[in-house]
């Protein structure tokens, strides 16, 4: 508190920019931890078994200062899912990662040491009631499309530095190979999400020997 005495007998615009960035940041950290809870709720319950109730108690807080910052429940899925989703494309758009080899492109899809593509369980299910959550959703599905969209263009680009190193077939249209990929991920994280018991270095060395099966001048 003394510097912003300081700042109160220097300028006092300034104590107001001061107080506003303190409350700012108090109100950032909040909605983070209403985010957490109903996190936190959603891979325990799911979306729809989560009332927001259950908010409340998870995150410790009352009705009214939750509602200061979501209307309902809907609010927070969406913000949850934006969260998420941010994350996976930032995930996929590591544009300084390349793989020197042609299967380690698994290592750009499937990095399980970071969230949310992480091979945690709970990040799995997480992304999976999204994908549920986007059939109910129109917009939720146009935002998750986006992201997707990019991911492949992402990958297409490494797959040409594939084809131009001679590793992939030249005609092979490079977002198609990338879709495939990803749909595979999509596959290991339902497995992860449903069976717990999907694991990510087995799910890599079965890619890498169904790449290596196809004799691509390696």
């Amino acid at each position: 508190m003394p510097d912003a005495v300081a700042v109160v007998k220097n300028e006092r615009s300034s104590y107001f920019e001061y107080m506003a960035r303190v409350s700012q940041e108090h109100l950032d950290a909040r909605r983070l931890q209403i985010l957490d809870a109903a996190r936190r709720c959603f891979i325990r319950n799911g979306f729809h078994a989560t009332s927001m109730q259950d908010v409340f108690t998870e995150a410790g807080l009352s009705a009214g200062a939750v509602y200061r910052y979501f209307v309902g429940k809907d609010d927070i899925i969406a913000a949850i899912a934006s969260g998420a989703l941010a994350d996976l494309a930032t995930a996929f758009a590591d544009g300084g990662k390349v793989p020197p080899q042609l299967d380690d492109i698994v290592d750009v899809v499937l990095d399980v040491d970071t969230p949310p593509l992480a091979g945690s369980t709970e990040s799995a299910r997480l992304l999976v009631q999204i994908w549920s959550e986007a059939l109910r959703s129109p917009a939720l599905a146009a935002q998750l499309t986006d992201v997707m969209d990019e991911s492949r263009r992402v990958l297409g680009r490494l797959v040409e530095r594939h084809q131009q190193a001679g590793l992939l077939p030249p005609d092979a249209a490079p977002e198609e190979v990338a879709a495939v990929l990803i749909a595979l991920v999509d596959g290991f994280l339902v497995q992860r999400a449903v069976y717990a018991r999907a694991d990510a270095a087995s799910f890599r060395a079965g890619i890498r020997a169904l790449m290596g099966g196809t004799a691509l001048g390696r």
